[in-house]
């Protein structure tokens, strides 16, 4: 293929316009443009490598006619050294390229489930089978894949044409009349069943039942358990043949009319007072004597005469209360279904269930219920509003609660959702596990706490509340005080706490205020409200809660010193310990010092020496302004002298400008 047709390939087809194909050493391509000029091959290339496919379907009894022929690529597209199925349309795209959708009946007005979800391959092998037409299994066999076998095969089974099967009846494909029949109900059953034989206007009480509208409404089509094939639970006026109780005589003009209105039909049988058993709150079909909503008139497979079994027959209506859950109530998953906790026709309490809420949840949780004797309850459970918070039919959520749990608990605590969600929130407030802290029915704290203070929080913080063996504990942290400092829901405030650092802590240290007001010089980290850049809030081993020793905890922040005392002439006060010299929080001097630098420095340094007077000039030491001269913490110099020296004093001639 030459260059000018692969793009004009390449342009007609969206899908996968060129396939490049190694064969006999040549890159060649394969188009899938079925029009356009494309290179000649043997189809047994396929068959080479797929010898497994081979072996398993050319010796079948019916072989696909493009397998047969080996022509692969009717359906796929070539895929060269990539080991992937590639068809050439999705689904039953590629089926109708010779199969056509007229042909298959898809214009009709009921098509067959999975041929409408695009699944041939439900029922047919696409490349051979021992079955006709291609089928996976032969007969009815192939319809059993999906339809369950035992309900076609009760005790007593329709004769239908043993040749045909479920054929005899039904299309496969599709067809204009419910159910797929291949004609309407009524004249399919009596092509088979002469409805003018004596016997069988005898057994249909002389009703001309071949103007009826259906036969299903009192027999099962496939298999029944009872006699004549009549479903498993019948209307007993059907059932002896007294269908003049309710249907217009057989001779009559019109003899399936009924006798009486619908709505009233049933009532002239049925005692309503003795349907409604004393109960006030009506269902209401049952109020409407919509007795057909729920109710076949003439017989059903289910018990009752019900239209659908259990559940099935409530969702039709109740569609959400139907719904896949995760949680499933085990009442709804019974056999009594819907009618464990519901009424069928009427009950003396809203929503037709058998007893008052809480009583009826009670029946079940009773150890529940053992929650009310708690010191706290909680208001909707003391009330027995169980559904305030739960679903009773199912949730998607744990302990079948109507929702994530924190929106449950908002709907009633309203101004707790803003109160709560900050910039750092407690960690079962952000998952929603209210229940984490708080119990859902009753406690024995206030609040509804499953324990207080500490108690509370080592249920998830166990290791972290340890204390250190020799070392110091905050106060509150030891008492299990933790509220003193945290919120326990959400805060503004990192590490969830209930205010700002600085305002915090001084609210105990009060002596910290003290200080604060007369201070000439404040640490960083307190003015900044940074207690935890020194101090551990919980614990410690050494004094004063620090997280480290003087100087390596004041060398963390003030990182340019650290490297010029490791380079350079330490003054030893500040090798051993800042506090020699500084204060920590606040202080009336300059540069937090403990004192005036003068008094300070001559504690150490004695001016009465007669070496610290000539080396001074012999000036007043009260006079004097050490570090004007002198580095206090390091210095390059052994006399501690700052770096950018004046030239004299750097050669030691003071007298070229002070007078001694």
């Amino acid at each position: 293929m030459d260059v000018k047709t692969f793009l004009s390939c390449l342009k007609a087809n969206s899908i996968l316009a060129g396939t490049l194909l190694l064969v006999s050493g040549f890159l060649v391509v394969g188009c899938a443009d079925m029009q356009a000029p494309r290179p000649q091959f043997a189809q047994k290339d396929c068959l080479d490598c797929h010898k497994k496919f081979a072996d398993q379907y050319l010796g079948m009894k019916n072989i696909h006619p493009a397998v047969k022929e080996r022509k692969c690529d009717t359906c796929h597209l070539r895929h060269g050294l990539v080991p992937k199925l590639i068809l050439k349309k999705d689904g039953n795209e590629v089926c109708y390229q010779c199969h056509t959708k007229e042909k298959l009946g898809l214009n009709r007005k009921h098509i067959h489930s999975v041929l409408a979800r695009g699944k041939c391959t439900a029922c047919h092998n696409p490349h051979a089978s021992q079955a006709s037409h291609l089928l996976k299994a032969e007969g009815d066999e192939a319809c059993f894949q999906c339809h369950n076998k035992a309900a076609f095969q009760k005790k007593v089974v329709h004769k239908a044409s043993p040749a045909k099967g479920c054929l005899a009846c039904h299309f496969a494909h599709s067809s204009d009349e419910k159910n797929l029949l291949v004609k309407s109900e009524v004249p399919l059953c009596v092509g088979c069943h002469d409805a003018n034989r004596p016997q069988f206007k005898k057994a249909h009480a002389e009703y001309p039942v071949s103007r009826a509208s259906s036969c299903t409404g009192c027999h099962n089509p496939h298999s029944s358990l009872q006699a004549k094939l009549l479903k498993t639970s019948a209307h007993n006026p059907m059932a002896t043949l007294q269908c003049e109780m309710c249907h217009n005589p057989a001779v009559s003009p019109k003899p399936f009319g009924t006798v009486d209105d619908a709505n009233k039909l049933c009532s002239n049988c049925h005692d309503l007072s003795a349907l409604r058993a004393g109960g006030k709150v009506d269902h209401a079909p049952f109020k409407e004597g919509m007795c057909a909503s729920c109710h076949e008139p003439h017989a059903s497979e289910f018990r009752k005469l019900t239209l659908a079994d259990g559940n099935l027959l409530c969702v039709e209506c109740h569609k959400a209360q139907g719904a896949a859950v995760v949680v499933k109530h085990a009442p709804m998953a019974s056999g009594k279904g819907c009618q464990s906790c519901h009424q069928p026709h009427a009950a003396k309490f809203k929503g037709l269930i058998n007893q008052e809420e809480s009583a009826l949840c009670y029946s079940c949780h009773a150890k529940t219920q053992e929650a009310l004797k708690a010191k706290v309850s909680h208001v909707p459970f003391a009330q027995g509003e169980c559904g305030a918070c739960h679903n009773p039919h199912g949730s998607n959520m744990p302990h079948m609660v109507k929702d994530r749990l924190d929106k449950v608990c908002y709907g009633c605590h309203t101004d707790a959702e803003a109160k709560f969600l900050k910039t750092y929130t407690h960690k079962p407030v952000a998952d929603a596990r209210c229940d984490g802290c708080h119990a859902s029915h009753g406690a024995g704290e206030k609040q509804l706490l499953k324990a207080v203070d500490g108690k509370l929080c080592v249920t998830c913080h166990a290791d972290f509340m340890k204390e250190t063996p020799g070392g110091v504990n905050h106060s509150p942290f030891s008492e299990g005080a933790c509220l003193t400092c945290h919120d326990s829901h959400g805060s503004n405030v990192k590490g969830v706490l209930a205010n700002a650092l600085g305002p915090l802590c001084s609210s105990c240290h009060a002596d910290l205020e003290t200080q604060a007001k007369g201070a000439k010089s404040r640490h960083e980290p307190v003015a900044a409200s940074e207690c935890t850049a020194c101090h551990n809030p919980h614990r410690a081993r050494l004094p004063g809660l620090l997280v480290a020793k003087s100087p390596d905890l004041c060398l963390t922040c003030h990182k340019d010193l650290k490297t010029r005392m490791e380079k350079e002439n330490v003054h030893q006060p500040a090798a051993r310990d800042c506090a020699r010299c500084h204060k920590p929080h606040f202080s009336a001097q300059d540069s937090l010092m403990v004192q005036a630098i003068q008094p300070m420095c001559t504690e150490c340094h004695n001016p009465q020496r007669g070496n610290f007077g000539k080396a001074h000039l012999n000036i007043d030491a009260s006079v004097m302004r050490c570090q004007s001269c002198h580095d206090p913490h390091a210095s390059k110099d052994p006399k501690f002298f700052k770096v950018a020296s004046h030239a004299p004093f750097a050669g030691r001639e003071c007298d070229a400008c002070h007078i001694p």
